[in-house]
């Protein structure tokens, strides 16, 4: 498998070598393209998580009676650079999500030469500012974070007519936390109503960002969905700490960043 890599690395080192991202101290950090040696340890590396989180997905999926492959890995790539995108969809990972939008689309277009580029599917999982939802609606084929009206509206209002639907998940603010975004669930009906209206957007799922060790937050967020009027087909639901039990309470799409790609 390492062996079909040498023209994503090469790719990539042209890259570093272009823009100059070798700042020891930039959030973008290419640990990756060392040197040789280099490159290939941390390829290595890259690989078997890469199998050991698809095991842990099918050990969970398993264990709850549902097939592996109606849980969806979500490579999350911020403050990665290019370089493990490609290293990463050389090994057949082809969904990633972004937070920033303007580290995202210079992502984009680093890669926009890769072989693989056109394969990859990007997802937006990050909070969601007014005057970047136009950027959103037209680089992103998904977007996890949608928690309120005025957004869904500007995304549904500014993606091109060229494009297939973009795919939408209400945040769900489970505990009404006042740090974190996301509709209640009193305004959730509304919301859910108001996406489905909407042209030109797709409304798929729910998600939520548990407290940190709350994984019963996942049974009530699939409980919630449930209770719906017309429940929604997916769940966006388990990051690096907490897949397994998001899983078992039945996510479609888990959401994998130092898991997979090392503490950043």
């Amino acid at each position: 498998m390492l062996a079909n890599l040498s023209h994503e690395l090469c790719f990539s080192q042209h890259l570093v070598g272009a823009t100059g991202f070798n700042r020891v101290n930039n959030s973008l950090k290419w640990a990756w393209l060392t040197n040789e040696m280099g490159v290939r340890h941390s390829v290595d590396t890259l690989e078997a998580r890469f199998l050991s989180i698809h095991s842990q997905i099918a050990a969970a999926a398993t264990a709850a009676g549902r097939s592996p492959d109606a849980v969806r890995l979500i490579a999350v790539s911020k403050f990665q650079p290019a370089s493990a995108i490609a290293a990463l969809a050389a090994l057949g990972q082809r969904d990633f999500a972004e937070n920033y939008v303007q580290e995202a689309l210079s992502k984009q277009a680093m890669l926009a030469g890769h072989p693989l580029f056109e394969q990859i599917i990007w997802h937006f999982t990050g909070p969601i500012q007014s005057n970047k939802t136009r950027a959103i609606a037209t680089h992103f084929s998904w977007v996890h974070s949608v928690d309120r009206p005025k957004i869904a509206e500007r995304l549904s209002a500014q993606r091109p007519d060229s494009l297939p639907a973009l795919k939408l998940f209400i945040e769900v603010n489970l505990d009404a936390e006042p740090t974190k975004a996301g509709v209640t669930l009193a305004q959730l009906p509304e919301m859910v109503l108001l996406c489905q209206r909407l042209p030109r957007i797709e409304l798929v799922g729910l998600m939520a960002i548990p407290a940190r060790a709350s994984t019963d937050a996942f049974v009530r967020l699939a409980e919630i969905n449930a209770n719906l009027p017309s429940p929604l087909p997916m769940l966006s639901m388990g990051m690096s700490v907490d897949f397994p039990a998001a899983i078992a309470a039945g996510s479609t799409h888990v959401r994998i960043g130092t898991a997979l790609f090392g503490a950043r």
